[in-house]
């Protein structure tokens, strides 16, 4: 599968956003992030990075 796990990235430590990722859309002042289940949330972020092999996305405030 090719989901994916989010990440809060502050400091040196990656706080575990949302699991099972499937779309990541930008808005005005963030990012909405729905899952392969449905689920979605908003977050006031931008990407700092993506691990496409492990199925990461770090995201930055």
């Amino acid at each position: 599968m090719c989901e994916a796990n989010v990440y809060l990235v502050e400091g040196e430590e990656k706080k575990l956003i949302m699991e099972a990722v499937d779309t990541v859309e930008p808005e005005d002042d963030g990012l909405r992030l729905i899952s392969i289940f449905g689920d979605q949330t908003f977050i006031k972020a931008q990407i700092h990075s993506l691990s496409l092999v492990d199925h990461n996305i770090f995201l930055k405030t």
